[in-house]
């Protein structure tokens, strides 16, 4: 090779080593980020953090011991108090028996492993999956995660907290490792199913045996324990006797997983989990301190906290809050004392059956801060757990019918003919005329079947005539009359919106009515009964909502229902209610067979309302079963108008104050001036047709006080909520509850509800 040749081939390597290639022929070089990445170095990177990990883990698992129990020495009690800071109660003891595994059937034992970890006599104690999970949504803030074994789940209630924090989960894994390796697996369940919570202040399965079957664990059978093991999942939501329809579907579907599992596992004949039944609990007994209405408050005090706070029912049960309540302590026994002096001393419930049978419920509200003042939960909550104030079981009736209207004015409806819908209008009041525009046949029946012929919208409210509310229904449209006893505080989810529930055929308690009407009396923004004022913690602060929330009625709509309603005082059934003094509106309400009766009224300060309800008396066939009140009190029936409306005027008057007076945004209605009658004219089309407009329409209306007599003794008759007399098509969803058509005793008093 000559020289040029020599030359041509170092200037061909020289330009091969500047593009980055070696001028031997081998692989080139990389250049850039490629030079940082390779699959080497990444692999080695990450068996690097994986023995990083390792090592970190072992550093921990070195550092952190065993700790002293401490859920027991850490319990506080939760002290409760009146508005005016007096103490109401506490519940700092806790209910919990320790007792030793072989004092529980084996097979109750394997109900809780079934139901938690099935893995658990094989594990090492934790779940590596499931704690990791954890860690990731607590960093992530996607909220709690579930996922822990039994030896875990024992490890934060025994040794540690239930914070939803990194730390506390890395040392609940090493802390269980531990434990797992230095206890028997029977220690670790017995232990677990010690100091769970069950509910009904329950900790411990002895203290769940007693409190959910009256039997020590030791007698629990396979069934029950299978419920109790459900229970944990979440024990307010799943205990039988408060959860909703709902939570008692979810209980069951966890009692029947529970059971799926042990078979699977072999630890029950298929055979014996075939013939089980779903074992219903017992009713709650009361706990030592909890006689007359403090139980009601403090039960439901809870419920709220719950409900509202954010706090789980573990974070609760540890103690340390102090809550106070809105009750006030003056009207809290002036409520206790009209119940007693109206009802409860004129009835004899050891020996008449009639009366054993009355159960009485009431909730007193302010409507301008949404504050629950007063609560009557039933004659004692020693004798009667369940609190009727708050209960929802019972047909609202007639006091519905404001509701409809409501709708009506807020929509601007029209009757069948094309005319507005306000308190002058004219409807056929016949009863059991078949509505007109409904795809669903209904003819709802009055009251002893009279037929009043053409009547103001204003008069069948006093009068409370089904057939004309029934056709107003329809003219509304009843999904929208659903919309608005919703938007009212009525929990209407999943009711069908059929003309039936014109007459209060869904369930409503008379809290959660003292809060619809009371959104009424607070001109259209929304009232929210809060039964709970603040709860307090040395380290923690814990925010509650507003009871008063948006406008969700118009001014004008709210303030004429309340126009109109004091009409129902002045001249129909709630005249036992009239004052000279002081204006009154309200509602009565009396349901199918008298199995329930119910007057809510209100003031401009305060709303009240009280229901009385038909429940089988203890000892009986008919125990715990809606029955009708007829016959209660030497009454031929109790209505809304009779003990009901007593209670509901021996309290106000004795709490409100000084009188006052509405003041409304309105020219409709009995407070303005009453609309004129129909005449013979108006009766061609009574059933849509309005009466003549209201004279002088551009004058301001005075806001009047209604002006009659004191109260005075109401009269024994029944204003009904009852069935169509004709079925309705075979395709009609049926209501909620069972509408019947009401008997026609001869001994009916004339007033109507």
């Amino acid at each position: 090779m000559g020289r040029a040749e020599e030359r041509q081939a170092r200037q061909r390597g020289a330009r091969r080593a500047v593009r980055g290639r070696p001028s031997g022929g081998g692989k080139p070089k990389r250049t850039g980020i490629r030079r940082f990445f390779t699959w080497k170095k990444l692999l080695g990177t990450f068996f690097g953090l994986i023995l990083l990990g390792m090592g970190a883990f072992v550093v921990l698992y070195l550092v952190i011991d065993i700790p002293e129990g401490n859920a027991a020495a850490k319990r506080q009690s939760n002290v409760y108090k009146y508005s005016d800071g007096t103490i109401l109660a506490r519940d700092g003891k806790v209910n919990r028996e320790i007792v030793d595994l072989d004092k529980v059937p084996e097979g109750v034992q394997k109900t809780f492993v079934a139901a938690e970890n099935k893995s658990f006599y094989k594990d090492q104690g934790v779940d590596f999956k499931g704690t990791a999970r954890g860690v990731l949504n607590t960093l992530t803030g996607k909220g709690k995660q579930g996922g822990s074994t039994i030896t875990q789940q024992y490890v934060k209630n025994y040794y540690l907290t239930q914070d939803q924090t990194v730390s506390r989960k890395l040392k609940e894994l090493v802390i269980s490792l531990k434990v797992d390796r230095e206890k028997s697996k029977d220690d670790i369940l017995a232990g677990y199913i010690n100091t769970s919570y069950y509910g009904r202040d329950a900790y411990g399965i002895q203290a769940a045996a007693q409190a959910y079957y009256g039997v020590d664990a030791k007698k629990l059978d396979v069934e029950q324990g299978a419920y109790l093991a459900a229970l944990l999942q979440a024990p307010s939501q799943y205990d039988w006797q408060a959860a909703t329809q709902t939570g008692k579907k979810l209980v069951k579907a966890r009692w029947n997983y529970v059971l799926d599992n042990m078979v699977e596992e072999g630890w029950l004949d298929s055979g014996k989990r075939e013939a089980m039944k779903f074992p219903v609990p017992e009713d709650p007994k009361a706990l030592p301190g909890r006689e007359g209405q403090i139980g009601y408050l403090v039960d439901e005090a809870k419920r709220e906290v719950l409900r509202n706070s954010g706090l789980s029912e573990a974070e609760f049960a540890a103690g340390g809050y102090t809550i106070t309540l809105n009750i006030d302590p003056k009207k809290q026994k002036q409520l206790e004392k009209a119940v007693d002096k109206k009802l409860n001393d004129k009835l004899d419930r050891k020996k008449n059956k009639a009366d054993a049978r009355v159960q009485a419920g009431a909730a007193s509200v302010d409507p301008k801060t949404g504050k629950v003042l007063a609560m009557y939960g039933g004659e004692n909550y020693v004798k009667h757990y369940t609190n009727n104030a708050t209960r929802r079981d019972y047909q609202s009736a007639s006091t519905f019918k404001p509701l409809i209207l409501a709708a009506a004015l807020e929509n601007g409806a029209t009757t069948q003919d094309g005319k507005p819908i306000t308190a002058s209008t004219v409807y056929d009041g016949t009863s059991g005329r078949p509505v007109k525009g409904s795809e669903v046949g209904f003819a709802p029946p009055n009251e002893d079947h009279v037929d009043y012929g053409p009547v103001t919208v204003q008069k069948a409210m006093n009068k409370s005539i089904n057939s004309v509310f029934a056709q107003m229904g329809v003219d509304v449209g009843m999904p929208k009359v659903m919309e608005m006893a919703g938007k009212l505080g009525m929990d209407v989810k999943g009711l069908p919106a059929v003309p039936a529930q014109t007459l209060g055929s869904m369930g409503a308690s008379p809290l959660e009515m003292a809060g619809v009407y009371a959104t009424l009396d607070n001109h259209g923004k929304k009232v929210t009964p809060a039964l709970v004022a603040s709860i307090e913690h040395k380290d923690r602060t814990v925010d509650l909502p507003d009871p008063i929330g948006d406008q969700v009625v118009k001014r004008g709509t709210a303030d004429a229902l309340t126009s109109v309603l004091t009409g129902v005082v002045d001249d129909g059934t709630g005249h036992a209610v009239r004052n000279s003094v002081q204006d009154v509106a309200g509602k009565t309400g009396t349901s199918d067979d008298n199995k329930s009766a119910w007057f809510t009224g209100y003031t401009p300060k305060l709303v009240t309302s009280v229901g009385l309800f038909g429940e089988g008396a203890p000892g009986t066939p008919e125990q715990n079963k809606q029955v009708s009140m007829k016959g209660a009190g030497g009454l031929p029936r109790v209505d809304g108008g009779s003990f009901p409306a007593e209670i509901w005027a021996a309290y106000t008057f004795d709490a409100m104050g000084a009188p006052s007076e509405f003041d409304l945004d309105t020219r409709m209605g009995a407070a303005i001036a009453p609309p004129p009658e129909p005449t013979p004219k108006d009766s061609k089309e009574p059933s849509s047709t309005p009466s003549k407009p209201e004279k002088d329409p551009s004058s301001k209306p005075p806001t009047q006080s209604p002006s009659s007599e004191p109260p005075t003794q109401s009269p024994s008759s029944k204003p009904p909520t009852q069935s169509p007399s004709s079925k309705p098509p075979t395709d009609e969803p049926d209501p909620t509850h069972t509408i019947e058509i009401p008997e026609d005793p001869d001994d009916r008093g004339p007033s109507r509800d």
